[in-house]
């Protein structure tokens, strides 16, 4: 039985497509939702490359200004919490989940190359994780 609706956002119109599936399955389940934000810092463009570590100033302000938007996100969401993390998304979002957590993630279409080169953050979490995903299929605009 799914007892919470973890849902992975990304600020994309997609995870907002996401984020209110996943509010409106945790309303009719009368669970709570958590609202997931992963931030990453910048590879270094070369692997032999040594980047120093960012200040921590950089990243407590970086952490600020992700739960603001991600709180306005959810303002006017029942039962719901901002959770910021550091990390890649779908390790983070997999890490966070346990079998009766309810995962949403957005499915954006990625072109073929992007997908070889980057990956799918919601196939790895799909492919990883310990309960149940919902992928949501984020609409294309017409052009």
């Amino acid at each position: 039985m799914i007892q919470t609706v973890l849902v992975g956002v990304d600020f994309s119109e997609a995870s907002r497509q996401a984020l209110n599936q996943g509010r409106s399955l945790a309303e009719r389940l009368g669970v709570p939702l958590t609202a997931m934000h992963v931030l990453q810092l910048p590879p270094p463009l070369l692997p032999e490359v040594q980047l120093p570590l960012p200040d921590p100033d950089w990243t407590q302000d970086m952490e600020r200004r992700a739960r603001e938007q991600l709180e306005k996100w959810i303002e006017g969401f029942p039962n719901s919490e901002a959770l910021i993390r550091w990390g890649s998304p779908a390790e983070e979002l997999v890490a966070a989940a346990v079998p009766d957590t309810l995962l949403v993630v957005a499915q954006v279409g990625h072109s073929t190359w992007e997908r070889l080169l980057f990956g799918s953050t919601a196939a790895r979490v799909v492919r990883h994780a310990p309960c149940d995903v919902l992928v949501v299929r984020a609409e294309q605009k017409k052009r």
